[in-house]
């Protein structure tokens, strides 16, 4: 195996030998794979952690899960595996499948179409699988 030249590339190596020492099986490790290990929580369980629960004067969990998802799209959509999850979560709190469609093509006004693009195309994703569960 050759050493890379990038000095990303090096960083990603570093860390992909640390994992392959520390468990062998993290080899073949996805965030795919990650994502079934986080459950969506419960509509109840997130508002007492996230939304009035804790302040009842704030913002209540659907709302704050919308903004996430705005927030991860204007980055460019990269984190697939967290928008897939903030989405499963924002429907779980309430949201409706016009409200996270109309919270990405917002967000595409200041992250631009293909970060749009490739939220709505997560977010079918994970509506999609919740569906057929």
């Amino acid at each position: 195996m050759t050493t890379p030249t990038n000095p990303f590339e090096a960083m990603m190596k570093a860390g992909q030998d640390w994992a392959k020492a520390m468990n062998p099986a993290l080899e073949s490790f996805s965030p795919a794979g990650f994502e079934k290990l986080w459950p969506t929580m419960p509509k109840e369980m997130m508002e007492t952690v996230m939304g009035k629960g804790l302040n009842p004067e704030g913002l209540d969990a659907k709302t704050r899960l919308l903004m996430t998802l705005m927030g991860l799209t204007i980055m460019g959509a990269q984190a697939e595996a967290q928008v897939r999850m903030t989405v499963r979560h924002a429907a779980e709190a309430g949201a409706t499948k016009q409200e996270i469609a109309e919270t990405i093509a917002q967000a595409g006004l200041f992250g631009g179409m293909p970060a749009m693009g490739k939220a709505m195309e997560l977010a079918n994703e994970a509506l999609d699988e919740d569906a057929s569960e």
